[in-house]
């Protein structure tokens, strides 16, 4: 952290042309005694700083280039505060970190892109989960997955996905990607690249073995490959014809994503209104609606309809006291 607090140091400086060690010290939440070694240590690696005593007096740069933040455009300012905001990285533990840089970056912009700048950090909010859910919460293995792909070292996986008895891989960590709020880990093994819900993860041990990265490796090309091995072919996909109560429709409509290119369908006027949706399977479109509850029911196909009620079935005994 100390490295992260010299650069701050320099760039509110930068920004304020003078400050005194207890306003760097008020700014960066640090005893003044913690300011005045950093600035000596400052002194020591040769920045240009001086110091002037007395009224209006303080630390300051010597004219000349340094680090020079003033060279941003506004709207590189704005596209900025716009990658770094904190529910991006929402589970990896960072959050805080995040923040702080933005505040140390905005106190050393000019004071004219500092405005507009933190005008956009406020004005612009994105949120990662879908209508009708809520984020999961991140889990317990994100963190140590998170410190195994910065320190390029191998991690023993114990992997458990739903229905399969837990396995243990030693795997070449490369990379982490959020999608839909979900991580996943992009990693190496014998037999190729392979990813990994982060998840379905019980455990996650790192090594002290490097990993074997590919030169060429690029991660969002990796991703790109993997999202279109996952699609699946036209035709496979089940078209869902449902019903929906009108004190339902609202939330139907707002709760079923874009994928699933909801459309209406022809009904009798006054009766519930009919819908369409294209889901990727049969599973797939029976989780989906079965999570809208009695709202809705659904009409074709009948291979959904069996799969609802097997899995209604299955909760039913599952939920069933046995005394």
């Amino acid at each position: 952290m100390r490295a992260e607090r010299l650069v701050a140091i320099a760039l509110l400086l930068q920004a304020h042309r003078r400050m005194t060690a207890p306003e760097l010290a008020r700014r960066l939440d640090v005893s003044e005694r913690t300011i005045r070694r950093d600035l000596d240590a400052l002194l020591l690696s040769g920045l240009p700083l001086y110091s002037e005593r007395g009224r209006g007096g303080g630390w300051a740069l010597l004219d000349g280039p340094a680090i020079n933040l003033s060279a941003l455009t506004t709207q590189e300012a704005q596209a900025l505060f716009l990658v770094t905001g904190p529910e991006l990285l929402a589970g990896l533990g960072l959050e805080h970190g995040v923040t702080s840089a933005v505040r140390k970056l905005l106190d050393a912009l000019p004071a004219t892109t500092r405005a507009q700048a933190d005008r956009t950090r406020q004005a612009i909010h994105i949120d990662p989960t879908r209508w009708g859910r809520t984020a999961p919460p991140a889990p317990a293995t994100l963190t140590p997955l998170r410190d195994a792909v910065l320190a390029g070292v191998q991690v023993d996986l114990t992997y458990a996905p739903p229905g399969a008895d837990a396995a243990v891989h030693r795997v070449h960590p490369y990379g982490l990607v959020s999608k839909s709020a979900i991580w996943y880990l992009v990693a190496g093994m014998g037999a190729g690249l392979r990813t990994f819900r982060v998840s379905w993860a019980t455990n996650a041990d790192p090594t002290t073995d490097p990993v074997d990265r590919p030169d060429d490796f690029d991660l969002i090309r990796a991703w790109e490959d993997v999202t279109r091995r996952r699609v699946p072919c036209a035709s496979n996909r089940v078209e869902v014809e449902f019903q929906v109560r009108p004190a339902d429709l609202a939330r139907v409509v707002t709760a079923l994503s874009e994928d699933t290119q909801l459309r209406p369908a022809d009904g009798p006027t006054g009766t519930p209104r009919r819908f369409k949706a294209t889901f990727t399977s049969v599973h797939e479109a029976a989780c989906e609606l079965i999570y809208l509850g009695e709202g809705i029911q659904v009409l074709e196909p009948p291979s959904v309809r069996a799969e609802l009620v097997r899995i209604a079935h299955r909760l039913f005994a599952t939920h069933t006291p046995k005394w």
